[in-house]
């Protein structure tokens, strides 16, 4: 059954027809080099030389050359080789090395379909005479003409006729085989094509990786004041209205400044330059924790008026980490007091953020400052921080969580 099994196989076939193709592209080169050998000054031997294999093999590895070419042969052998083959994909030659063995494979698959094609034309019909040798007498003249006399036991026809048939079977199995392994070493990418990949691949993931943390700090960070602001409007609405309405109000600018940064980062999926690029610095600080103190939350800040002056890249990303660290203070250990100091210290932004270290929240969850063991908000801002080459340490400190940034102003220092 398995010797059957790949003579029946839809692959099989399909490789074979990706061979006939291959044949029929040599027949026009084929025919030139029958045309020009001959008016070349060599011997007859030669020149059938020539004419046979080395100006069709010379011709269609020069046409290899061309870079379409093998965009076209590796998607030709992507769809009917499979196998190996099927993980390609095809793309122009961009250097001299990928044309040159791209040239190689189309010479390679013209010659190896040329000869099966070839078989496929010959052995079958020799084959069918062969095996009814014994029982027709139409046969005689072909049988003849191989010398095989009338007076000769025919019945032997018949072997020669399966075993014919035998060895082109499993002769194109194996060379649609041999092609599907070939094909990715002759079509796929070149050192420098698959390091050109890995880093266009590398570019496209640290930008995902950036919306993702532009999405968890700006969206993550609004919902959770959100939540809390409407948890404690709904709890005084009716004996402290001034205080509901406030509470109101910074919902409706935390929810407002979220939609702008997911209008943002969807502008960035679809590609849409039209999008501007939400610009939180450390100047909107004020902001930042004015909403937090409205969300319940008892800070104690210390802001050196000279980080407002810090250049823009380093004040973007400040920003972003004071507030998940804000954010993760709230949603993982609740309304607890949360001190905060940011200063400039010579060529360094310095940030230091703490709370009581395992803290209940009012629900009774919740550990500490940024979790116990690490969250996705802490990995961002790592992410950030090496970024921009700074310094980063997080972890309980005598019954307090303490959270720690250190950053260069500028590269280098």
């Amino acid at each position: 059954m398995r010797v059957v099994r790949p003579l029946v196989a839809r692959r099989t076939w399909q490789r074979w027809s990706h061979m006939v193709v291959g044949g029929a592209l040599l027949m026009p080169y084929w025919f030139l080099a029958i045309a020009l050998a001959p008016l070349l000054p060599v011997n007859q031997a030669v020149t059938l030389v020539l004419a046979l294999l080395v100006l069709p093999m010379a011709a269609t590895f020069v046409t290899g050359l061309v870079p379409t070419v093998r965009l076209l042969e590796g998607s030709l052998a992507r769809e009917l080789l499979k196998g190996p083959a099927a993980a390609l994909v095809p793309g122009s030659a961009r250097s001299w090395e990928s044309r040159a063995r791209a040239g190689a494979w189309f010479s390679l698959h013209l010659a190896v379909g040329v000869v099966i094609s070839g078989l496929s034309l010959a052995v079958p019909p020799f084959a069918l005479v062969t095996v009814l040798a014994p029982v027709v007498t139409w046969d005689a003249e072909f049988m003849e003409a191989w010398g095989w006399q009338a007076g000769w036991n025919q019945w032997i026809a018949p072997l020669v006729g399966v075993a014919s048939m035998a060895v082109l079977l499993p002769l194109i199995v194996g060379a649609g085989s041999l092609l599907s392994r070939l094909a990715p070493w002759f079509l796929g990418p070149s050192a420098a094509e698959r390091l050109a990949e890995a880093e266009a691949r590398a570019v496209r993931l640290a930008e995902r990786n950036r919306l993702a943390r532009e999405l968890h700090d700006s969206v993550g960070h609004a919902l959770s004041v959100v939540t809390l602001q409407a948890g404690a409007a709904g709890r005084v609405l009716d004996a402290d209205p001034a205080f509901a309405r406030e509470a109101l109000g910074a919902i409706e600018e935390s929810a407002r400044a979220a939609l702008e940064d997911l209008d943002h980062v969807l502008g960035l999926l679809r590609e849409d330059p039209s999008r501007p690029a939400p610009q939180a610095t450390l100047e909107d600080l004020g902001r930042l924790l004015e909403q937090m103190r409205i969300a319940g939350v008892k800070l104690d800040a210390e802001v050196d008026p000279g980080v407002e002056h810090v250049p823009a890249a380093v004040s973007r990303e400040a920003y972003r980490i004071v507030q998940e660290g804000l954010t993760n203070a709230l949603r993982h250990a609740g309304k607890v007091p949360v001190r905060l100091r940011l200063a400039v210290e010579g060529e360094r932004l310095e940030m230091e953020m703490s709370n009581p270290a395992g803290a209940p929240r009012d629900d009774g969850a919740g550990p500490s400052l940024t979790g116990v063991g690490g969250g996705r908000g802490l990995g961002g801002v790592r992410e950030r921080v090496t970024v921009l080459r700074g310094e980063m340490t997080a972890g309980p400190e005598g019954g307090v969580w303490r959270f720690r940034v250190s950053l260069p102003l500028r590269s280098g220092t």
